[in-house]
């Protein structure tokens, strides 16, 4: 390239942003007025801009020209603004960055960062300062864009700003912070459809792997659960024994695009390869012990339930947080796989039919997670009023970002 070629070329913008970890994942924040005026609409400005900002895609996937950790919980964006609602704060909005492939998946929400969501609205003033305690607790009431729905956050105060460090630990995360209790409230999709199918347990025929028992259920974020010896497994593996595993993860998709196909989300088989963030696909199992990824014997006394989830086509290292409130969806219904799990049944026991449950316990390949969720027969739907879970969340960079000129 000649030097006036090269004199020619964009210079690189500044993006104010932040850099935060919510519960298990990491992502950078965006104020919607900060964003180029190109980007403060959905379209393609927008989609190319993050990717650029997150060093999408990627053929290597690394993400080394970008802020992306190379993994589904870190290709992760957010978008915040105050809320346009009286009932709101905050709207959020999650933008899924795929690693190898030109686009952003708004399909679904991310429950982890919905936990960094309040600390960053009141440190950026999107949060009515009168509101704001000198010290205790600030509830921050979260409108999910992606999916409609309410997040209500409980963000601890010291001295008028928010409470970062603390000593609740969180497993997946290796240093302890400040607790932040999430509620998700009436988590279910599709105007309370827990079970785009009306069925607790479905069939899927899924060529190549069988005809595989599965729960469909549509609450946090779409997820197809099914049992871990119905596919070879144990529901006690790690990382490694999935993600090295060409054939496994082919067989895991197959699950996933029959079960979007199934619940309603796609209209054609071919479609769920470009729907990667919804659903979820998920395998469980009734607790038993195991060595977690840290090196804690998590012991089976301990849990309620095994429970192993995949991200983005790859086994998570911990539990996605929306994931999380499917669980506790589930497990809170008799007579799903989830709640079969738990209780210590499969279908075919004598007693088949599970047991009610306000909260479980479940083993991750980080370690375990509780959570929690109230479900309700409602003129024949089940209905859950919320669910909920504890995280934590920290600002490790701010400032801004920078892209070159001509990205989008």
């Amino acid at each position: 390239m000649t030097h006036s070629a090269q004199a020619n070329r964009a210079p690189q913008i500044k993006i104010p942003a932040t850099y935060m970890r919510g519960g298990t994942s990491k992502g950078v924040f965006f104020k919607l007025s900060d964003l180029p005026d190109a980007a403060q609409q959905p379209g393609a400005e927008r989609d190319q801009l993050l990717l650029r900002v997150i060093g999408s895609p990627d053929p290597y996937e690394k993400q080394i020209d970008g802020m992306g950790g190379a993994t589904s919980s870190t290709s992760k964006a957010v978008i915040l603004s105050k809320s346009a609602s009286a009932e709101h704060d905050v709207d959020y909005l999650f933008g899924q960055v795929a690693i190898d492939k030109p686009y952003v998946d708004w399909s679904g929400n991310c429950g982890n960062l919905s936990a960094a969501v309040g600390p960053f609205a009141i440190a950026n003033g999107l949060v009515d300062s009168a509101r704001i305690p000198e010290n205790g607790v600030v509830e921050v009431r979260i409108w999910q864009m992606n999916i409609q729905k309410t997040i209500v956050s409980q963000v601890p105060i010291v001295n008028g700003l928010v409470q970062e460090t603390g000593d609740f630990e969180l497993d997946g995360v290796t240093f302890p912070a400040a607790e932040i209790p999430v509620a998700f409230m009436d988590p279910a999709d599709g105007e309370g459809a827990i079970f785009p199918t009306g069925n607790l347990i479905d069939e899927l025929d899924v060529p190549g792997v069988g005809r595989l028992k599965a729960t469909l259920i549509n609450a946090g974020i779409p997820t197809v659960f099914v049992n871990a010896a119905d596919i070879g497994y144990t529901g006690t593996e790690l990382q490694d024994a999935i993600n090295s595993d060409i054939k496994a993860l082919a067989m895991f998709e197959a699950i996933r695009a029959h079960g979007a196909l199934r619940m309603g989300l796609v209209s054609h088989i071919d479609e769920a390869a470009s729907r990667q963030h919804t659903p979820k696909v998920a395998f469980v199992a009734p607790p038993a012990d195991y060595t977690a990824s840290s090196g804690r014997e998590v012991r089976g006394s301990d849990i309620d339930l095994l429970v192993r989830a995949l991200s983005m086509g790859k086994l998570h290292h911990a539990m996605m947080g929306t994931a999380a409130v499917a669980i506790a969806a589930a497990a809170a219904i008799e007579g799903t796989l989830v709640n079969l799990a738990a209780s210590g049944e499969k279908p075919g026991d004598e007693k088949y039919g599970g047991e009610k449950r306000s909260a479980v316990t479940f083993g991750h390949p980080s370690g375990s997670l509780r959570v929690g969720a109230e479900a309700n027969l409602v003129e024949g739907r089940w209905h859950i009023e919320k669910a909920i879970m504890s995280r934590s969340a920290r600002v490790l960079m701010e400032g801004a970002v920078r892209i070159p000129g001509d990205s989008f």
